[in-house]
């Protein structure tokens, strides 16, 4: 993305803005090292895993094209310390009871993420009640890779590592039988499962982090930390016969954004190809416009953000790109963060995913570098 182009400079500012809406006027920090993120609707303690997740990367988005802009906007380092204080206060406030007065079971102050990470869900209990999900953490393990990634600090991947350890064999299933599957929501304290059913992306998503935190591990001299869990989610997903898109925009966007990291082998050639041609013939019957003043806009975002990653991923060449492009930059611009009836306890994790739609920035693999993941066989 070329930084001196007026329109880049556009998104960028868009970009800002929105994520000020999230996390406060941070610009005007004087010392980012004591800035402490405020809390946001829609989350326990103000804090809600998936949002924040995005809001760790997305700083990183900046920090790096900031970096490219050095001469404009002076001190770009200050968004790698707001990347790295939105992790503490996260860890500080889901890494432990909903009262705050313990860390989760499992977990003490030298390893907070040994008994996992609570959603942040408002309501305790209920159907939509507080626990802990697959895809949330594997985003919140994504998000700690790439701060490694960014700064060259091991102990963010190690985090991860940490993290994927104690959360994986609460969410596999009869692992010991020819028919291994998950589970997509567990108790707070990882103790049970709060569900029964299957999360259509979390076998993907968890193969795919997986790798790229090991990738990173063995980089940084950690060595193969997740042999058997990466063979985990091989065999549940070869159970169901490989992973099957749905018909939902975020599902769809996630996939590309895990599927662009092994765009090299069949398998995900494939899978990507049939994510477009969903999102093809989803577009062509105006789909998204079907659901009238009840659209979420961030599960819209979430495909403009595969989109993108897809796109990057093979080049920007061709008709089908064309098409894409012009369905995805019409869905950002549709959105008017003062007009759209979002709901307030939404508006968090609409802002942060229409951020990542406009500029995909360290969702993107190569962003940070060359990276080159194996699987393992």
């Amino acid at each position: 993305m070329a930084l001196d182009n007026v329109e880049t400079k556009s998104r960028v500012e868009k970009f800002e803005f929105v994520m000020e809406r999230v996390y406060g006027n941070y610009r005007d920090v004087s010392d980012p090292c004591a800035w402490t993120p405020p809390p946001a609707p829609g989350g326990h303690r103000g804090r809600y895993l998936w949002t924040d997740a995005f809001g760790v990367i997305n700083f990183l988005t900046l920090y790096k094209m900031h970096t490219e802009l050095k001469a404009e906007s002076g001190y770009p380092e200050r968004y790698l310390t707001f990347a790295e204080r939105l992790v503490d206060t996260v860890h500080d406030v889901l890494g432990r009871t909903r009262d705050g007065t313990s860390r989760l079971p499992g977990a003490t102050d030298s390893e907070p993420l040994a008994g996992g990470l609570r959603i942040g869900k408002v309501d305790e209990t209920g159907s939509d009640g507080d626990g802990q999900y697959h895809h949330y953490l594997t985003q919140w393990m994504f998000a700690l890779n790439r701060l490694s990634m960014a700064t060259g600090n091991p102990i963010y991947n190690r985090q991860a590592c940490l993290l994927g350890k104690a959360i994986h064999p609460h969410f596999l299933v009869g692992l010991e039988t020819d028919r291994p599957r998950m589970v997509w929501k567990v108790a707070m304290d990882l103790s049970r499962p709060l569900v029964s059913s299957e999360g259509n992306l979390d076998p993907l998503d968890g193969f795919v982090t997986f790798s790229l935190v090991q990738a990173s591990a063995k980089k940084f001299g950690d060595g193969e930390v997740f042999r058997e869990e990466i063979s985990n989610y091989k065999k549940v997903s070869e159970r169901r016969g490989g992973h099957i898109p749905s018909l939902d925009f975020l599902d769809l966007g996630m996939t590309l954004v895990s599927v662009q990291w092994f765009y090299d082998e069949d398998w995900a050639v494939t899978l990507a190809s049939r994510c477009c041609n969903i999102l093809k013939n989803l577009f062509d019957e105006e789909y998204h416009l079907k659901f009238g003043a009840s659209r979420l806009a961030f599960r819209e975002f979430g495909a403009c953000l595969g989109i993108e990653c897809f796109r990057a991923t093979v080049g920007p060449e061709g008709d089908l790109y064309d098409y894409f492009k012009e369905m995805s930059d019409a869905m950002i611009e549709q959105y008017n963060d003062d007009g759209t009836q979002t709901p307030n306890e939404l508006k968090p994790i609409t802002r942060v995913m229409f951020a990542s739609a406009l500029i995909p920035g360290a969702f993107q693999a190569g962003f940070f570098g060359p990276e080159h993941i194996k699987t393992v066989t």
